[in-house]
């Protein structure tokens, strides 16, 4: 064991400029959530020249790789879209220069998350080389759209490519660390409707501002109050968007609305979420929703699903 342990750190020394020249040129093709198709077609070359057993892009535009064809499943997966880059001259050099400097990858991108991706490229070759013959596939995910919905990717490739893996490796960020959970994520909408009226007469109306602003405080006193647990800490909860709408600057505003990020730790759920929500809207005519994204991919296809990504952990 110690001795193929010794074969893959000689050939992960060896492949690292490999490995930091193919993540340089998937940092410099800009790829924003929906707008992948480019970086997809430069990761799909980089596995079939790495010599990938099959290399193929699916229905919602993931580039799958696989090597191996045993009966137990192994997925390794990193997301290939990227955020925006924000203000520009708040940059220090190019983010999509993609430049290799002291040891480093420069760009938007390169931790989040296409060093993964570049990083099982290399992966891949090492095993290939190395004459991988274990009773064991092992398939390497790019996944599209992750940064707009977290686990829409993971739910096409289970419900319509039909891989369902026995175990998964996300190549996420964690400072070299392994980890075996994760806190959960839900998105809500929280609407307030009010009754306009002349603003020379506010007494007339009903201001939404006013009622979704008294809950926004009690949402902020709700993060004391949420459950903890030992190994993910406490859940959390922000409110990202404020937004109102009113017929006039001069009227009092009729709608408002909330938008929440809710992080869920063990043993909360979607319906213990919302129901905290509701408790404090009650006596108010407003109403709770949790969110639901369709878009469509790079590939043209529609692809939908609720926003609610459950917390998960497993035993030491």
């Amino acid at each position: 064991m110690e001795e193929i342990y010794s074969r893959i750190n000689d050939l992960a020394k060896k492949y690292k400029d490999y490995t930091a020249s193919n993540l340089s040129k998937l940092v410099k093709i800009k790829s924003l959530s929906k707008e992948e198709r480019d970086v997809q077609l430069e990761l799909k070359q980089q596995m079939g020249e790495a010599g990938f057993d099959e290399v193929f892009i699916d229905g919602l535009g993931n580039v799958i790789g696989r090597i191996g064809n045993g009966k137990k499943i192994l997925a390794i997966d990193g997301h290939m879209d990227t955020v925006d880059m924000g203000n520009l001259e708040n940059w220090d050099f190019d983010p999509l220069g993609g430049e290799i400097k002291d040891g480093f990858v420069h760009g938007r991108g390169t931790v989040d998350q296409e060093g993964g991706p570049a990083a099982f490229v290399t992966t891949g070759r090492i095993l290939k080389e190395l004459g991988f013959d274990k009773d064991l596939t092992i398939y390497f995910v790019g996944s599209v759209m992750e940064e707009d919905c977290d686990g829409l990717c993971w739910k096409y490739i289970v419900e319509e490519d039909k891989i369902k893996p026995d175990f998964v490796i996300s190549t996420e960020p964690t400072n070299l660390n392994i980890y075996r959970g994760h806190r959960g994520r839900m998105e809500m909408h929280v609407s307030f409707y009010g009754v306009s009226s002349h603003g020379s007469a506010p007494e007339r109306g009903k201001n939404a501002i006013y009622m979704a602003s008294k809950v926004a405080l009690e949402i902020e006193k709700l993060n004391e109050r949420l459950a903890f647990d030992e190994f993910l800490g406490r859940g959390s909860v922000t409110i990202s968007e404020f937004v109102s709408e009113t017929p006039s600057l001069c009227a009092v505003s009729d709608f408002a609305r909330l938008h929440l990020d809710r992080r869920l730790t063990w043993g909360e759920t979607k319906e213990s979420a919302v129901a905290e929500i509701e408790q404090l809207i009650e006596g108010m005519n407003a109403h709770v929703e949790v969110l639901h994204y369709e878009e469509e991919a790079y590939t043209g296809l529609r692809y939908g699903m609720e926003k609610y990504y459950p917390t998960w952990k497993i035993p030491e």
